[in-house]
């Protein structure tokens, strides 16, 4: 196996590099500028933000090289001179020619959903970064991508890549998956969290504030718990999982507790079913840290297929349960931007994916933080009013849920309970809106694949 680093050094040499557009330059965006200049065979041609001087303030504040960009030059003259240029137009940045790779940071349901059919029009492979998109509508962006032959992946260095690397690393060794997912910092009262408390769960220090990194909304998503389940609905659709029955339960559990903790209830563990997808909390119920945690982490639960494969866990020494059936495979920690540069070379130089939607497994319904009224006017994800609970892709089309990537901007139809998931027929909408129309348009082409599945079903069961 030729190494991605060997096959990066070699366009540079040839003079070469993957030409990379970069859209959004936030937190996730930034850390990935810090580490573009310093990647022999990869160069970031552009970067597009709704505010140049933004853009231009994470250049300056991750170290990137003064000689390496310019804020003034355009698209095509950065091309030539070799040079980053900054744009807030994100469609040219996707139509310029020599551009291979775009990287979507957005963190905007709508706008990656945009982005992502532009990339279909101009041929240009996208490492969805953005979940919230991918979510909402990425079975069908996939499905447009494949059939314009260009390539859809996750981002490795966020969680659901590392973790469908584990998946994958797993089948192929011949395992059987139990269940799949990473680490977080979750208590039940977090589900409430809001712009206004977030700071005071995370416990960052004034200083860490002002670095300029830091959106309480998008932190508050983390925190209170949507941004885990749009990422296991991603891994659940990139993997071939099935969501709990009943949302996230984020158990307590350190490293040393992953396979007895995350096995089925039939041999005393938390799981509904095999096949699954989990995250682990770093807190105890009451509040105290857990210990050996995995919060910056991804795991991989396997199941031995007999006494033979046992015996092997054992002697190499892999986490097991008691029975030393059930054995955890892990990774303790994620860099997200920092390590972007291997899906952008697995991609150019291999010509695959680090991880990709497969299916529409999972589904994040939008989730009442508090009593609703009607004639309010949702605030999407992270803030004071919804959050996101994962379910079964089908039992969300069975109530109309309401995806949290569109719960933003609309007019609620009638009072919602606290706790409640809302759907379609309780907002006003526009079937004109483009994110909108993808969403319903997938939701219609799966409608009619789950009826098919069941009728199928019924069919081999002798019930139909």
């Amino acid at each position: 196996m030729t190494s991605l680093s060997t096959k990066l050094a070699e366009r540079e040499a040839a003079g070469k590099p993957i030409q990379v557009g970069l859209i959004g330059a936030g937190k996730f965006g930034s850390m990935f500028i810090s580490q573009a200049h310093g990647t022999p065979g990869i160069r970031l041609a552009g970067i597009a933000d709704l505010s140049a001087d933004r853009a231009q303030a994470a250049l300056k504040r991750t170290g990137y090289p003064e000689q390496a960009y310019d804020a003034s030059i355009s698209l095509d003259e950065g091309i030539k001179t070799g040079k980053t240029a900054i744009t807030t137009d994100s469609a040219s940045l996707i139509a310029t020619p020599e551009i291979d790779v775009i990287l979507e940071v957005t963190g905007s349901p709508a706008a990656g959903i945009r982005h992502a059919l532009l990339c279909c029009e101009h041929k240009k492979h996208i490492v969805m970064i953005n979940v919230e998109a991918d979510v909402l509508a990425g079975p069908l962006l996939a499905r447009r991508a494949k059939e314009a032959g260009i390539l859809y992946s996750m981002a490795y260095g966020d969680q659901p890549a590392l973790i469908a690397e584990l998946v994958d690393w797993a089948r192929t060794a011949g395992f059987k998956v139990v269940c799949a997912g990473k680490g977080t910092k979750h208590l039940p009262a977090y589900h409430h969290s809001t712009p206004d408390t977030v700071w005071d769960y995370y416990g960052f220090t004034k200083e860490q504030l002002a670095s300029g990194d830091f959106n309480p909304q998008m932190f508050n998503s983390f925190l209170d718990g949507t941004k885990s389940a749009l990422e296991m609905a991603a891994v659940a659709n990139g993997c071939d999982l099935t969501p709990p029955d009943n949302g996230l339960l984020f158990p307590p559990c350190g490293r040393h507790d992953l396979p007895r903790t995350l096995r089925p209830m039939e041999d005393g563990g938390i799981l509904d079913k095999k096949g699954t997808v989990e995250v682990v909390s770093c807190l105890e119920t009451d509040g105290r840290p857990v210990f050996n945690d995995l919060r910056w982490g991804v795991y991989v639960i396997i199941e031995a297929p007999g006494a033979y494969q046992m015996e092997c866990f054992k002697q190499y020494g892999l986490e097991t349960d008691s029975t030393g059936k059930y054995a955890a495979q892990y990774k303790p920690f994620h860099l997200i931007g920092l390590e972007l540069g291997v899906s952008i070379a697995n991609i150019m130089c291999r010509g695959e994916p680090t991880g990709q939607t497969r299916t529409w497994a999972g589904d994040v319904v939008a989730t009442a933080k508090r009593a609703l009224k009607a004639g309010e006017k949702l605030d999407g994800e992270g803030g004071f009013m919804v959050y996101g609970k994962l379910m079964p892709a089908e039992a969300s089309m069975e109530i109309e849920g309401l995806p949290i990537g569109l719960a933003h901007g609309l007019l609620l139809k009638r009072d919602i309970g606290q706790g409640e998931g809302l759907s379609w027929k309780d907002v006003e909408y526009s079937e004109k809106n483009q994110a909108v129309a993808v969403r319903r348009e997938m939701e219609a082409f799966f409608r009619e694949e789950f009826a098919a599945s069941e009728g199928k079903s019924a069919k081999l069961n002798g019930t139909h």
